[in-house]
């Protein structure tokens, strides 16, 4: 599901239309906009911080930074839903920084992550149930372990779905560099997880 996120909403002029009338004052439109965007906001704070809690948390951040800046959007510089992810990418690096100055960052990841909870209901039996919750925590520590800058290369091509130039916006570097990131973060996700080959 994530990995159609950046590119589900190539039809602008709905969402720019919610813009307009939400900078006129309109609270309905306001509300549409974060109903229709919530979960992927939250999908993408999530993947960036790992723990469901300091998801909720940045979740509302974000929002608060798009409704105080939506008068910065421009439809021509691309569509509403890459803006809003810059925006979301921005304030989660800005409080990764903040965090990382105020708390010592030597506690160990296992620690600071919350296991992911599944609905055994999803699955044909209790042990797949397990067998993909264990997948899910595995893949989420790996993230977590990366460089920032490959982590969020990652989670944006192959979480989220964006293409290259939708990145290239988000992050605001070259083509090049957006594609070197992609690369090296795939070979980093796969040596942290190559040790569960034998049961993916």
């Amino acid at each position: 599901m994530g990995a159609a996120a950046c590119g589900t909403l190539r039809l602008e002029r709905p969402d720019q239309e919610l813009v307009e009338r939400c900078l006129r004052g309109d609270r309905g439109a306001w509300e549409i906009i974060v109903h229709e965007h919530h979960r992927r906001v939250y999908n993408l704070a999530y993947r960036y911080c790992g723990r469901f809690d300091e998801a909720e948390d940045l979740t509302q951040e974000i929002f608060l930074k798009v409704y105080r800046t939506m008068a910065a959007y421009r439809p021509e510089s691309g569509a509403f839903v890459t803006w809003l992810l810059r925006v979301g990418r921005n304030q989660i690096i800005d409080r990764y920084r903040k965090l990382k100055r105020e708390r010592s960052m030597t506690d160990p990841i296992d620690a600071a992550f919350e296991r992911i909870e599944e609905n055994p209901a999803r699955y044909d039996t209790p042990g797949e149930a397990l067998r993909k919750r264990e997948l899910t925590d595995a893949v989420h520590r790996a993230l977590l372990d990366m460089a920032v800058d490959l982590r969020e290369a990652v989670i944006l091509r192959d979480l989220e779905g964006c293409t290259y130039e939708e990145m290239a916006s988000i992050l605001d570097v070259p083509l090049g560099t957006v594609k070197s990131r992609i690369s090296r973060g795939r070979t980093a996700l796969g040596r942290r997880l190559r040790g569960l080959k034998g049961r993916l």
